[in-house]
């Protein structure tokens, strides 16, 4: 099974210190559950199962977003197949891009903290 995922990391070396560290993590984990939120509004929909095993794994900088199904790959690429109003393929791919800016500020309000801090 592979889930259908987006990674985004974010490395600086000022960031290697425990507080710093652990505040672009708390930034990291809700820029992806922002855009995890999105998707789940964008995700095919049948019985909820796909849009349930949506998930947001952070360690340390690094974060993943992944729908766990058999079947989550092939509903975010396949163009041709129809959707109920206002779902579609491409779910986590359109947030991963319009969401872009929201997510580079959600991350930015944790590391702002910490340096005026």
């Amino acid at each position: 099974m592979s889930p259908q995922q987006a990674h985004m990391s974010w490395q600086g070396d000022r960031l290697w210190t425990g507080r710093g560290r652990r505040a672009a993590s708390r930034g990291l984990q809700r820029a992806l559950e922002h855009t995890l939120g999105v998707s789940k509004r964008l995700v095919p929909l049948d019985e909820g199962t796909l849009e349930r095993s949506g998930r947001v794994d952070v360690d340390g900088l690094n974060g993943i977003i992944s729908y766990d199904t058999v079947y989550a790959v092939r509903q975010h690429e396949e163009l041709t197949w129809k959707h109920l109003p206002g779902r579609q393929a491409k779910y986590l791919e359109q947030p991963m891009n319009t969401e872009r800016d929201i997510m580079l500020r959600l991350m930015a309000v944790s590391l702002r903290d910490w340096l005026r801090g």
